[in-house]
């Protein structure tokens, strides 16, 4: 039966899940990175992801959702190298200020949360949607989440919006041409892959939508 509210015990559910989907995308991954980036990309966000299940893993039981993102964001940060720590660091502590101390977040109240997300990402980045970057996926994740919400849809609902939409954004980064980081310096070679960035995006989006389904 699926959730009606992110609890802290889902929240914290979500980081390992998606701990687990990064690390057993990894490889591809770094692939997709070695294409038109550093070529360390799955491995950088594996150790992150990791470093933030062992630091949540440290928090009392009855933290608010919030203190387990903004814990979660910090470790990342502070285990993931290259441009990735930051940008997703970012996102789960802004994610968790916009909610402050609440003890559960509806439908409206997370999506409160993701639009802080995106906003933290885009100012760190100063990408746009097209740049080729993890915002592609990003901003329409947020955009049909939030569309999901205005039609009264239920935080299950909403949440796979958002996985539906960064899966969409994440696929739309091939044909594009990177504007940003080491990507952009290929010019029309980074035509035809995939963002890394996008990828993981749509990874970790999966993994909240997968965790409110099983509630």
């Amino acid at each position: 039966m699926s959730a009606a509210v992110l609890t802290s015990r889902l929240a914290a559910g979500w980081i390992r899940h998606a701990a687990g989907l990064v690390s057993a995308d990894a490889e591809h991954l770094t692939r997709l990175d070695a294409a038109i980036g550093d070529g360390d990309h799955g491995l950088n966000l594996d150790r992150g992801f990791t470093a933030a299940v062992e630091a949540i893993g440290a928090l009392p039981g009855d933290a608010p959702p919030s203190k387990v993102l903004i814990t979660a964001g910090r470790a990342i940060v502070s285990k993931t190298g290259g441009a990735s720590g930051p940008l997703y660091g970012t996102a789960l502590r802004r994610a968790g200020k916009a909610v402050a101390d609440l003890p559960e977040l509806d439908a409206v109240t997370l999506g409160t949360a993701l639009t802080a997300a995106l906003e933290g990402v885009q100012e760190l980045g100063e990408a746009t949607e097209g740049d080729k970057t993890m915002v592609d996926a990003l901003i329409p994740a947020v955009a049909a989440y939030q569309a999901a919400v205005a039609g009264g849809a239920d935080l299950a609902s909403c949440a796979r919006a958002a996985s539906d939409g960064a899966a969409q954004g994440a696929d739309a980064t091939v044909p594009l041409q990177a504007r940003k980081g080491r990507a952009s310096y290929l010019g029309a070679r980074s035509v035809g892959h995939m963002d890394p960035g996008a990828s993981s995006t749509a990874l970790i989006l999966r993994g909240l939508a997968d965790v409110i389904m099983e509630g």
